[in-house]
This record gives structure tokens, C-alpha cells and sequence, in this order.
């Protein structure tokens, strides 16, 4: 009999390196590197509070310095222990154990019959000051209190930028000492065993919903399932659904194409949830039918001043997504909900990006992309891709399915004509007969930096067959692409190769799904399962799972997020199929 899932994850999340916390939450409990202590920090940007959309980057834990501490209030050395219900901390007086009562409460175990308890500093206003004054402001409350047992240390010390809090109480049996971070009055407090019970319950509930893989990718499988609850946060303010961020340890908010792989893989356990990752986005739309980049609880992403000030979104994904969902749990209501809002989605790309008004999509910001750092933007905006109009003839195909499945069947031959039409403008513009691939183009003229996102139209499943088996040749070349763990996102041989900076180099998972893909729909079924299986290999024989890979080693770069939410989506859906074909 197989391991639960649960029980594969002993002592494999790595509290020193990526977030301890729980589906909705948006705590994040840490381990210090060099101290017995732990931090917690807050997965929001607090705008209201410290001004900047990515002010949050630089802001210090809310909680600091948290120390176990004896009877005297000197503080324990401790081994620690992890699991997705749990952080146990062994200590000299006996095991502390850490849960989540709710998302906004923090339970902690103490020994049985010995005096303990906590110390440590806490930052609950924000000074900020400004060219015409200063503010304080509230962050977060924090109350803390015991049940079964009773208070011998309890006091609060104000300092310059922090309170120092020293709690200890006497311990009865079932202890628990309460550590709630919020606005509002904080919860009952129950027995320790409930609570953990209570979390045991709900791991075991969300990992015994995962379909069975083969048992060589379980371990890595029951971990993705881990990172793709763990990011999940609950409803608040422009994010109106419960929604998944890419890591809740660095990229605070819900982003748009981030979201429809994230879908695509709660389709698996929760339809319906997979459904919110879409509407979530489709929320915030304006009026003109553009979507937002990101979401977060204070607001929406639509702009950013650097590395140029522009409008930016993501590419246009969450139709391609949406269908997928609906293959997996059919709901024709769920797809005329987003029908309408999908058509805006797709006229918004070609009324606004298409400035010379030759029918191809440009992109006017480099984010709007989402590689970010790719090579391709070197020479400036607005620059036009094959892999933007890739995306819309992907989306266009889609809302063809779509319109069909809603009794729309002019509009349906409608979306195929127009996407034949789109794919026969790359190739009249975009083609390279000598190079024998795509291009992308700044004023008309070529960008001379080799990407396999000049490959991307086989993704189309629409290309004349020479065309086709020219592109096929370049993916296949090993001094291009063909690597050992997959798509490099610069060619091997391209002079801006390099193998651990963002999209100049390294493989990112989405990227080789998204061929694993085009071959399967070109009909090179065997290329697919052996980047399928590229795919699955590299991410599983890291530790972790992270945002992206050096293409020429396979191990994770220090600038690659935890914790990665997209990697974990790629990896639960490619797991999954090669289950179906062995």
C-alpha cells in the first residue's frame, strides 16, 4: 500500500528557505538561519501603510526574534521538525509544536507540566515619513494568551521601532499558547490536540483528493500539492476570490498568467477553485477589456514605470486554460460566464498593441510578456513576437471550442477564420526563410537574439508542413535547445546565453509545458513524452521546487523564487499524464 501523500512530506519543507503557513493564510512563519529563533512575515503589500507597490520587498518581519524559553525566560535551543499540519520543536524541558488554529491564528503546544513560553519583538505600526511630514501606522494587532495554563511571565516593552514581548506560563495537560495576528477580536481558544487535529484533518482531506501518479514522482507530487495549498490566500479586497499566489514567499498578489496554470492544475482536486483562479482575474477587468497584471488585496497592476513606464498585463492565456477546466468537469454555465469578458480580453490586444495596424499584437512593455528580462527587449518597445500572437491564435482556437459548446456556431467558424488569418500574418511578416525560424521584430527589423519563443507558432498546430519541420529541426538541435532538462530560454548558442539570469538562459517549466504541447498537437507524440519526461525529471531531483533552473547544470539559481507556483502546476499536470501512458 502506497504512503499517504501527507506522511510523504516529513521533514521536507525547509523552514529556513521557504514559508511555513496554511491554505488562506497569509502568515509566513520562517526559521533564522544562524539563531534558535523564528520570524513571521505577512504576505501583503500594506500600501496603505508603507507607499510603493513592491515596498513589501524591503519591509522587515512583523514578528522578529521569536524565541521558546524556559522558566527563567532564557531562551531554548531546539531541533526542529516540519510537516504540512505542523512545525514540532524539540527542546531540553520537551517538544513545542506549532499549527494553524485559522489563517490569522497561530497555535503553539507547550510541554505537558513545565513552565515555557515566548519572547519575542514585534513591529504593529509603521513609521513613514514624507517630504511634508511623517505617519504611524497601524499594521496588525497581536494578542496573545494561554489555555490550560496560567501566566507566571507577561509583559510588553515598547522600543524605538519594536515591542518586546515575555510570555510564560505554568503548563497544564493540553496547553496551547495563542498567537493571533489580525484586525478583529481574536478567536476561542481550544485544547492544543483539537487544533492539530483540526490541521491534521484538513492536510489529510485536501492531499487525499490528488489522483495517484507513478510512484517514482510521489515524492516530489505530494510536495507540489504542498506549495499549490500553501500559496493559496483566502478573499480580501480586489482579490475577491480565494486565489493562489506564485510563491506567498515573493511575489505578493495573484498574477494573470500565473493564475490559468494554477487552474489548470486545481481542475485535478477542485473544479471549482480552478475556476476561481480564472474569474479572480476576470474580476478586476476594465472597461476596455484589458486584464490586469497582478491583483492584490489593496489593488490591481495595470502600470509600471520601470524599466519604461507603460500599461502591462500578461499574455493572454486563461481562455486556453478555462477549456481545459471544462474538458476535466464540463460546466457550460462557467464557460458563458466568461465568454464575453474573454471576446474583450482578446479585442483589447488587437485595438491597443497594434500601433502600425498590420493585424500582429505587439507588446509596448516588457512585463506584459512575462520573461521579463528576455534579450528580445534590448533594443526597446513596442516590439512585435511571435509568442504574443502564438498566445491569441491559442485563444482565438479556444474561443472557437467555446462558442461552440455555447450553441454559438457562426461565432465559432468566425474565431477558426480569424485565427487562420493571424497565423498567416506571422508567417508573411514574422517568417525567416534563411534562418528558419521566427522573428520578432523593433521597427520593422529583426532582433538578432536566437529564443526558442521564435519557435513558438508550432504551438498553433497550423503551419504549412515545410514550415513545421523546419522549426522542428532547430527545437531538436542540441547546440539550440535540446538540453539535458529542456528548452534553455536563449539558444546554447546565442551570444545573450546565459544559464542562470531569469529568461536569458535558464529552462522554465511553463515554457517546456507549453511544448510538450505544441508537439502533442503536431502530432510528435514521442519528442512530447521525452520532454514530458525532461521536465518531470529535473524538477524532481532538486530540492524544492523552484521558479526556474540553470539549463546547463539543473540546479536551482539563489535569484529562483520557492516555493513556485506555476513549477508545481507543470509538474502535478505532466505527472499526471505520464501516469495515463505507462
Amino acid at each position: 500500500m502506497n504512503t499517504p501523500l501527507l506522511n510523504l512530506l516529513q521533514d521536507k519543507i525547509d523552514v529556513t528557505r521557504v514559508p511555513f503557513s496554511d491554505r488562506g493564510s497569509r502568515l509566513l512563519v520562517y526559521k533564522h538561519l544562524d539563531k534558535p529563533a523564528l520570524f513571521i512575515k505577512l504576505a501583503e503589500r500594506l500600501i496603505r501603510v508603507e507607499p510603493g507597490i513592491e515596498s513589501y520587498l524591503r519591509r522587515p518581519p512583523f514578528i522578529d526574534e521569536l524565541h521558546f524559553v524556559d522558566e527563567a525566560g532564557n531562551p531554548l535551543e531546539f531541533q526542529i521538525h516540519t510537516s504540512p499540519e505542523m512545525i514540532r520543536l524539540q527542546t531540553r524541558i520537551g517538544d513545542f509544536r506549532l499549527v494553524f488554529q485559522d489563517q490569522e491564528t497561530l497555535a503553539i503546544g507547550a510541554p505537558d507540566h513545565v513552565t515555557a513560553g515566548l519572547r519575542f519583538r514585534t513591529r504593529p505600526t509603521h513609521w513613514h515619513a514624507a517630504d511634508s511630514g511623517g505617519a504611524i501606522r497601524n499594521v496588525r494587532s497581536v494578542v496573545w494568551n494561554t489555555i490550560n495554563g496560567r501566566a507566571k511571565i507577561n509583559r510588553a516593552q515598547g522600543g524605538e521601532d519594536s515591542h518586546l514581548v515575555e510570555f510564560v506560563a505554568q503548563a497544564e495537560t493540553d496547553c496551547s499558547i495563542s498567537l493571533y495576528i489580525g484586525d478583529k477580536d481574536p478567536p476561542p481558544q481550544l485544547p492544543f490536540t483539537v487544533i492539530q487535529d483540526n490541521a491534521r484533518t484538513r492536510w489529510e482531506k485536501w492531499f487525499e483528493r490528488a489522483p495517484g501518479v507513478p510512484e517514482r514522482w510521489r515524492e516530489k507530487y505530494a510536495y507540489a500539492w504542498w506549495v499549490m495549498a500553501n500559496n493559496l490566500v483566502s478573499p480580501k479586497g480586489f482579490v475577491t476570490r480565494e486565489a493562489m499566489m506564485p510563491t506567498k514567499a515573493f511575489y505578493v498578489g495573484a498574477w494573470l498568467w500565473d493564475s490559468a496554470l494554477h487552474a489548470i492544475a486545481f481542475r485535478h482536486v477542485d473544479p471549482e477553485l480552478a475556476r476561481d483562479q480564472i474569474r479572480v482575474m476576470l474580476d478586476n477587468q476594465l472597461p476596455d477589456g484589458m486584464l490586469p497584471d497582478a491583483i492584490f488585496d489593496e489593488g490591481a497592476v495595470f502600470e509600471i514605470g520601470h524599466p519604461i513606464h507603460a500599461r502591462v498585463t500578461k499574455p493572454p492565456i486563461l481562455a486556453w486554460a478555462a477549456l481545459k477546466v471544462h474538458e476535466t468537469d464540463p460546466n457550460a454555465g462557467f464557460l458563458k460566464e466568461i465568454y464575453e469578458p474573454l471576446k474583450r480580453e482578446n479585442a483589447w490586444w488587437f485595438e491597443h498593441n497594434d500601433d502600425d495596424r498590420d493585424g500582429l499584437a505587439q507588446y509596448t512593455h516588457p512585463y506584459s510578456s512575462g520573461l521579463d528580462d528576455s534579450p528580445l527587449w534590448d533594443q526597446g518597445m513596442p516590439v512585435e513576437s511571435p509568442d504574443i500572437n502564438t498566445y491569441l491564435v491559442v485563444q482565438m482556437d479556444a474561443l472557437a471550442k467555446m462558442a461552440e459548446i455555447l450553441g454559438r456556431g457562426a461565432e465559432a467558424d468566425e474565431w477558426r477564420a480569424r485565427s487562420r488569418s493571424l497565423v498567416n500574418r506571422m508567417i508573411e511578416d514574422l517568417w525567416d526563410e534563411e534562418m528558419g525560424s521566427f522573428r520578432a521584430l523593433r521597427d520593422e527589423k529583426p532582433i538578432p537574439v536566437t529564443t526558442p519563443f521564435n519557435l513558438y507558432p508550432l504551438w498553433t498546430g497550423r503551419l504549412p508542413g515545410e514550415i513545421t519541420q523546419r522549426l522542428l529541426a532547430r527545437l531538436k538541435d542540441p547546440s539550440e535547445f535540446w538540453g539535458a532538462y529542456g528548452l534553455p530560454t536563449v539558444a546554447y548558442n546565442d551570444p545573450t546565453f546565459s544559464p542562470d539570469r531569469m529568461w536569458r538562459g535558464p529552462v522554465w517549466a511553463n515554457v517546456n509545458y507549453f511544448f510538450v504541447e505544441a508537439l502533442q498537437k503536431i502530432g510528435e507524440r514521442e519528442l512530447a513524452v521525452e520532454l514530458r519526461d525532461k521536465t518531470l525529471n529535473l524538477i524532481a531531483s532538486q530540492p524544492g521546487i523552484r521558479e526556474y533552473y540553470n539549463s546547463l547544470t539543473g540546479e536551482s539559481p539563489a535569484t529562483a523564487a520557492p516555493i513556485f507556483g506555476w513549477t508545481a502546476a507543470v509538474f502535478i499536470d505532466l505527472a499526471l499524464q505520464a501516469g495515463l501512458t505507462t
